[in-house]
């Protein structure tokens, strides 16, 4: 399986607005996308979950399909920019109010191309109201050779609200005969429970990545890898997860503790990958997968 560092580490991911250019290249850091998306979501009193407020900017939008029929509300992240690229900046503010309920999902799978030196900069903040509910569910991240890409997810939950949080890495379409054999991945996890810290744990792949899925302490030859975490979680989903081993295409690991859980998973594509997601999403009884995922 995958590396994973859960210490604190010496220096944490700078803010994603932060850019580094090559030196003296004005053009270049003008010629990169910048996005940013916040939004908001509150509980009616009818128990629906509507958008609350909405701001965009750059190459990033969300639309809501079902804004005005379910409890659930339904949260589509789009980038126009056509995928991402070294020195390019996005940055995501996901609000869920008291009682609210949310879903969120990408429009297609997000591509990140080579780097001519500088990181692609992704940061995402999640915070939880009461009672809230929220479901990050985008799709695939796939990543080209010689990628840089540094990405941080913070999630603030209070007490009483819960979390489902799942992230898929390809490294290299199979199908298209693509490899990465070389690049930058880091891949920064902080959950928080009513301020105490439940989580955390950061990912890297420097270098030879090529050769370092290949080792079968990391990936063991997959190429495709996933970690999917629920709060609040339970020794009753591990072995939900576990009762369903006979129907996984790759390897997926799972545990429990301190009211969380929270499954691993290595594939040798990303159709593999997207099966055996959804077999576990489905074992954890987590409620409806977006349409996206699915159609």
């Amino acid at each position: 399986m995958l590396q994973s560092m859960p210490q604190e580490m010496p220096q944490e991911m700078p803010e994603v607005m932060a850019i580094d250019a090559p030196a003296g290249n004005d053009a270049f850091a003008g010629n990169r996308a910048v996005g940013r998306v916040a939004f908001s979501v509150a509980a009616s009193t009818d128990g629906t979950s509507r958008r609350a407020r909405v701001h965009e900017a750059g190459s990033l939008r969300v639309r809501f399909p079902n804004a005005q029929s379910h409890d659930t509300l339904d949260a589509v992240i789009v980038n126009t920019a056509g995928g991402m690229t070294g020195g390019d900046r996005f940055a995501i503010d996901v609000d869920v109010g008291a009682g609210a309920r949310l879903i969120v999902t990408t429009a297609a799978a997000e591509k990140v191309y080579r780097s001519l030196g500088p990181h692609t900069d992704i940061r995402v903040k999640l915070n939880i109201g009461p009672g809230g509910a929220l479901s990050w569910l985008p799709q695939e991240t796939i990543l080209f050779d010689q990628v840089s890409l540094r990405r941080s997810i913070d999630a603030d939950l209070a007490p009483g609200a819960s979390l489902l949080l799942a992230e898929a890495v390809v490294f290299g379409r199979a199908a298209m005969g693509e490899t990465v054999v070389s690049g930058h991945f880091f891949d920064r996890w902080r959950v928080r429970v009513g301020g105490a810290l439940a989580l955390a744990e950061t990912i890297r792949l420097d270098g030879a990545i090529a050769q370092s899925l290949s080792r079968r302490a990391v990936a063991n030859g997959g190429i495709a890898a996933a970690s999917v975490l629920k709060f609040p979680g339970s020794d009753q989903d591990v072995a939900a997860v576990r009762a369903l081993q006979h129907c996984f295409t790759g390897e997926v690991g799972v545990s429990a503790w301190n009211g969380l859980a929270l499954v691993r998973l290595v594939a040798a594509d990303g159709a593999a990958l997207r099966h055996d997601l959804i077999v576990v999403l489905t074992a954890l009884n987590t409620g409806p997968l977006p349409r996206l995922w699915v159609n």
